[in-house]
């Protein structure tokens, strides 16, 4: 009798609702560690960032364990002045915080930060995983290739070993001493430098799906770039070029990209610039890749095309104008649309390397499991 009793109980919890705050779990929260100079000024970007949940000021990198800030500042414990970020990924991206850190300070710097000079104020990233590895050299790889500075970038990505905070006196330095943090952050030259250096792009803002800037037109003109026609001809093949530039189709079922069933980002074989995801891709049975959608909406242009006595609808790349081939609404849904391309007009990044390419934002849109 006490087993059936026991039984049906187990039963009722199985199948009556639970109330809510039992049934929720907490989000994973991961770390990011960022040495960017003088701690004060590297904890109000991030803490102003939804999904952020605390920044510290301590110090990371070197080998005596819980320094004083004057042992740091002595330069003999080899410590970074650093901040460590706790955040929710749900909320917040680590492609969004790197972006955040570049726009805090001078990465062409070797001896210091501004006005801080010495071995504890130079700049760095600490990295908690390899993942966070591979995205933090990408982004570097493609500030450096970005021309935005005249200098190479020097910022280290190191290992995380540990971090110790800072005294209390040092923790929110800009809300407790206000006035004595404006009048040292404006003499330090850090705004000055940034505002010339960034100019609008400075300030960026978190959008609500947890897409970076990166991910919206306007980063992505400052991150892709259309070399000029001579070196486009050394660049490319003959095919690539007269189908990009001269809007040539290429053979049908005669192309690398058809039959590709690879998980991966298709990008502008011109300007990088991601257009297609294989998530979107189908087999159309005509012997050019198709996809029922672009990667963004805004990743492609739409012309008139009356070449053939017909009236099609031409897609060219937003940012390089490249032609990469047709439209059709004979796809199947959820668009209805067929984008038809040209191999010859895109490049294809396997998702396992879309990191050290300098994709990882793209990454979620790629992903076979994620939602469309």
């Amino acid at each position: 009798m006490l087993k059936r009793y026991v039984s049906i109980l187990t039963w009722l919890l199985v199948l009556l609702p639970l109330p809510q705050a039992a049934v929720a779990l907490p989000s994973r929260l991961e770390k990011a560690t960022f040495a960017g100079g003088c701690f004060w000024c590297m904890e109000a970007p991030f803490e102003a960032l939804d999904g952020v949940v605390e920044v510290v000021s301590g110090f990371s990198g070197g080998e005596e364990e819980n320094p004083t800030y004057e042992q740091v500042a002595s330069g003999h414990t080899r410590h970074l002045e650093a901040v460590q970020i706790t955040y929710d990924p749900a909320k917040v991206d680590y492609a969004t915080l790197l972006e955040i850190y570049w726009r805090q300070i001078d990465p062409t710097d070797d001896g210091g930060q501004f006005v801080d000079r010495g071995h504890h104020y130079r700049s760095a990233i600490f990295y908690h995983t390899d993942a966070q590895r591979q995205q933090a050299e990408a982004s570097r790889n493609r500030l450096n290739a970005s021309g935005r500075y005249s200098q190479p970038i020097v910022t280290a990505i190191r290992r995380y070993d540990a971090f110790y905070p800072a005294e209390d006196d040092h923790q929110d330095f800009h809300k407790r001493s206000a006035r004595r943090y404006t009048t040292y952050r404006h003499y330090s030259g850090r705004d000055q430098y940034l505002d010339q250096v960034w100019g609008t792009e400075r300030q960026m803002t978190q959008t609500t799906d947890n897409n970076t800037q990166m991910n919206t037109w306007e980063q992505r003109r400052q991150t892709f770039h259309q070399p000029d026609d001579a070196t486009l001809k050394q660049q490319l093949t003959p095919l690539q070029y007269q189908v990009t530039q001269h809007e040539d189709t290429e053979r049908p079922f005669d192309n690398p990209y058809n039959d590709e069933k690879r998980a991966g980002l298709y990008v502008d074989i011109v300007s990088g610039e991601p257009l297609f995801s294989s998530r979107h891709k189908f087999d159309s049975g005509t012997g050019w890749p198709s996809f029922y959608r672009p990667v963004t909406e805004d990743a492609l242009v739409e012309k008139k095309d009356r070449k053939l006595f017909i009236v099609r609808t031409e897609v060219r790349s937003r940012l390089a104008d490249s032609h990469l081939g047709h439209v059709f609404e004979d796809g199947p849904p959820p668009t209805g649309l067929r984008y038809c391309i040209n191999s010859a007009a895109l490049r294809f990044i396997p998702l396992e390397t879309m990191a050290e390419e300098g994709y990882a934002a793209w990454i979620d849109r790629v992903e076979p499991d994620a939602a469309p």
